[in-house]
């Protein structure tokens, strides 16, 4: 019998909300005085959006959500997560963002909203906790108005081959199963004291890629990034506000990548 990932991964985010609320890494001081939380990665991917209904998958406790309602979205997260949840509606009415949050598992999302979007965002390790994309890519597609595009930034699955010091090849590229992990510390604040089990998936480029295409979407654009606009992962250094990439290795692995994607009929 597999585990029970949904309970298991929501009691390790639901851990997580504090220590990450509190970390310099999320900065939510700096948020709550106008900063946003998104990166040049998505600014420029995502452009114009005023007045553009946005679903936003996967959303933490709200940051980028609430980001994408300052750029005058109307915007929906979800994420898996109670006390994320609780504390993004908290986030949203401290701040008077427009923004909506649905507490579920995504696979389940059509049980709790059925409005179509302009826009499905999604970004930055979200896909890992994912069993199924095709039915992740099925999800995009229904929620996605005729014409409506998916833009989804993640970290590339290159990163998700090494050790947590990178120092050697420990994980297979491809998806061949569960990886069941022990966790200790959370990439916001590694000393936080925070104990849990994960399970995630490894997902390579043409299995997301696929995904997409088999459920009727056209790919606009794929891009790959020499660098990470998050210090997320150890042994990183940047040469930039938001280019941080792994000091012993440089720039000779692709970081992050892109996919934009639209729904034609």
């Amino acid at each position: 019998m597999e585990p029970d990932y949904i309970s298991i991964n929501r009691k390790a985010w639901n851990d997580k909300v504090d220590a990450h609320v509190q970390s310099e890494f999320y900065n939510v001081a700096g948020f709550l005085n106008g900063e946003t939380s998104l990166k040049h990665i998505e600014l420029e991917l995502l452009g114009d959006i005023s007045g553009k209904r946005i679903l936003h998958l996967q959303c933490h406790f709200g940051q980028d959500t609430i980001s994408l309602a300052r750029m005058g979205a109307y915007v929906t997260g979800v994420d898996l997560s109670d006390v994320a949840i609780a504390k993004a509606k908290e986030l949203a009415a401290t701040t008077g963002a427009s923004a909506n949050f649905v507490c579920c598992n995504i696979y389940d999302l059509a049980q709790h909203i059925s409005t179509p979007f302009d826009i499905v965002f999604t970004s930055y390790g979200t896909i890992g906790w994912l069993p199924d994309l095709k039915a992740w890519a099925a999800l995009i597609r229904q929620f996605l108005k005729a014409d409506g595009k998916l833009i989804f930034v993640e970290f590339h699955p290159a990163v998700w081959m090494f050790d947590d010091d990178f120092k050697e090849i420990k994980y297979n590229y491809f998806n061949t199963g569960i990886i069941e992990e022990t966790e200790e510390g959370t990439y916001a604040d590694r000393d936080a004291d925070i104990h849990n089990k994960t399970i995630n998936w490894n997902h390579g480029i043409s299995e997301v890629v696929q995904s997409l295409l088999d459920n009727d979407l056209s790919i606009t654009g794929i891009h790959e990034y020499d660098h990470s606009p998050w210090p997320c992962f150890r042994h990183m250094e940047s040469d930039g506000k938001e280019s941080f990439y792994i000091k012993h290795i440089g720039k000779k692995i692709p970081m992050v990548y892109a996919i934009t994607a639209e729904r034609k009929v």
